[in-house]
């Protein structure tokens, strides 16, 4: 067996250098260091990149991580002697490995294992055994019967039952049904779906034909932002692969079934995660949702039976056909099976993408797999659910993760974002930078959503201005009260929901800053005063050299001070003190 150098290369990998990675290790393979170099996609370890690793002759995987171009020496070394510990720091360390032994991997199990762009390496992993199986062997009645036993529920945000939605189009009227894949994948912090596209693009399009079979789809649209270029790169190719091979195009397999398979780039419009949105995107227009009913099943893309899922819905559906429904139903709790695949960034000391099964806690993922806080500071809160989620606090890291405790919290699963904050953060101006985020993309249809998250956001501005006055938070809580019940779409509907978490969870911090004009976190710049600690103050002057409008005044050797009306709170002259002198109020 030939020893084989794999390097990471999805967006976070080539983000870090991966590519010249790369080439400094391609010049260095010649006849004495025998070994085959190679590509794969993201694998999770997002904080570690770029990643190389090393399959020597007996198989044995060695993993170097945060490797450079200078470190391409050792790597060819290693290999032409067959001594590994000539790698040395390089090697993965065993607190970072049990970021991926904790987890249990379906949707992201071939992720950053095989070659994103071979088709034999996928076919090489059992890939479209679970497509074959079912052509061969199974009606469509079967598959969707198979998919409601497993349990699997939409991974997009709902968590709608995926077996329904199939079944519905299936039942609907009319030979001229569309299957699509929603990959417009909008969250600030989250990026699974971008990983399975970059990393295991035949996994979706495996997925993908195995949802038309059932529904009785012959035509299949992935609607892509834009902004992922090496994904659609990847799934592009993917898909000429597919049809080279007889996967796609007529009669698949040698069997009555049709399908192809094409690529939308749209312009990546939040909004156009609600399902009739991104038909109107598909369709032409601007993304704006329609009302319902009819619902898509019945009247969607070209007004003809549709069905939308979400990338990752699609990268659970060969595992479970290959495995049956039972399987992935064992994982999971009562009301949610199977795993779900997390996006965890923020304050942690290791960020990246996790999958595990319902029913672990928040704790699990926080602290357990991704290592707790960083640089010893202490957990807050958590973000679920992107702008249309909300904020759980430190008081219920022991929630089980499934749809229906993370509802009760006030938060919701969403497509799986977790934005992980510490207790630097300011809860009232989080809730403000994702009220105006889904300001900005609001489509502007229904005047609730328009005008409603507008003023919500008018109103935390505010008061992280210094400007709140009393009766602001029971204003907030009526307009948000009236925006998610006026609202056409699940945008409007869910945007008040960051406000309404951080006021149930941190009602403490609204009223400081209010009636106190303080910011307990020490970030609203109007709310901070700076001041000078006369008993740490040497007089060395560093402060005043660093102030960029002369507010820092004194003698030589002798304690300065900050004159209030001129600071504008930039925070230079504590980042220049080495004494600890200059203190934020």
């Amino acid at each position: 067996m030939s020893v084989r150098i794999v390097v990471g290369q999805g967006s976070c990998g080539l983000a870090a250098g991966a590519a010249d990675v790369y080439a400094a290790i391609e010049q260095l393979l010649d006849a004495s260091t025998p070994a085959t170099l190679g590509i794969t996609g993201c694998i999770g370890l997002c904080y570690l990149e770029p990643i190389v690793d090393i399959y020597d002759a007996q198989g044995a995987l060695h993993r170097c991580v945060r490797v450079k171009p200078e470190d391409a020496q050792a790597i060819a070394d290693a290999v032409r002697t067959q001594d590994y510990s000539l790698l040395g720091a390089l090697l993965i360390e065993k607190e970072d490995e049990a970021f991926l032994t904790k987890q249990t991997r379906i949707a992201l199990r071939h992720c950053g294992v095989i070659d994103p762009e071979s088709i034999e390496d996928y076919i090489a992993h059992d890939g479209y055994q679970a497509l074959e199986k079912v052509l061969k062997t199974m009606t469509p009645e079967q598959v969707i019967e198979e998919i409601k036993i497993s349990g699997l529920a939409g991974r997009g945000g709902a968590g709608f039952p995926t077996w329904f939605k199939w079944n519905a189009a299936r039942s609907s009227a009319g030979e001229e049904k569309y299957l699509i894949c929603n990959a417009d994948e909008g969250d600030p912090g989250a990026f699974m779906d971008r990983a399975v596209l970059e990393s295991d693009p035949h996994n979706l399009i495996e997925g993908m034909l195995i949802a038309a079979y059932a529904m009785g789809a012959r035509e299949a649209v992935v609607y892509v932002r834009a902004e992922y270029p090496l994904a659609i790169v990847r799934l592009s190719a993917a898909i000429d692969a597919s049809r080279e091979r007889g996967y796609l195009g007529d009669h698949i397999l040698g069997t009555d079934f049709s399908c192809s398979i094409r690529i939308k780039a749209g312009a990546g419009a939040f909004v156009c995660g609600e399902e009739t949105a991104l038909i109107e995107s598909l369709e032409g227009n601007r993304g704006m949702p329609r009302l319902k009913p009819p619902f898509p099943a019945e009247s969607g893309y070209w007004q003809k039976p549709s069905n939308i899922n979400n990338v990752e819905t699609f990268a659970n559906v060969s595992w479970i056909l290959l495995n049956g429904g039972p399987a992935f139903a064992a994982m999971g709790t009562e009301n949610s099976k199977g795993t779900k695949v997390f996006a965890v960034t923020g304050k942690v000391r290791r960020g990246g993408l996790v999958e595990i099964p319902m029913g672990k806690t928040l704790r699990d993922v926080i602290f357990d797999i991704a290592g707790g806080i960083r640089d010893g500071r202490e957990f807050k809160a958590v973000q679920l659910g992107g702008p249309s989620g909300g904020c759980v606090p430190a008081a219920l890291l022991d929630t089980v993760i499934d749809y229906k405790n993370l509802s009760a919290t006030g938060a919701i699963m969403g497509s799986g974002g977790m934005v992980v904050m510490d207790d630097t953060t300011c809860m009232v101006g989080i809730a403000k930078f994702f009220l105006e985020f889904t300001t900005k993309e609001s489509c502007g249809k229904c005047v609730h959503c328009r005008i409603g998250t507008k003023r919500l956001s008018e109103i935390l501005e505010r008061i992280v201005s210094g400007n709140g006055r009393e009766g602001d938070v029971e204003l907030l809580e009526e307009l948000c009260s009236s925006v998610k019940d006026g609202a056409l779409c699940g945008l409007g509907q869910t945007a008040p929901n960051p406000i309404l978490t951080t006021i149930r969870y941190f009602r403490n911090e609204y009223d400081a800053h209010i009636r106190e004009k303080k910011c307990p976190a020490g970030q609203c710049k109007p709310l901070l005063t700076y001041a000078i600690d006369a008993e740490k103050c040497i007089g060395c002057g560093a402060c005043a050299r660093k102030c960029p409008v002369g507010a820092i005044s004194g003698e030589l050797k002798k304690p300065h001070t900050v004159d209030a009306e001129k600071c504008i709170r930039c925070g230079s002259c504590q980042s220049a003190c080495r004494f600890g002198a200059v203190r934020v109020d």
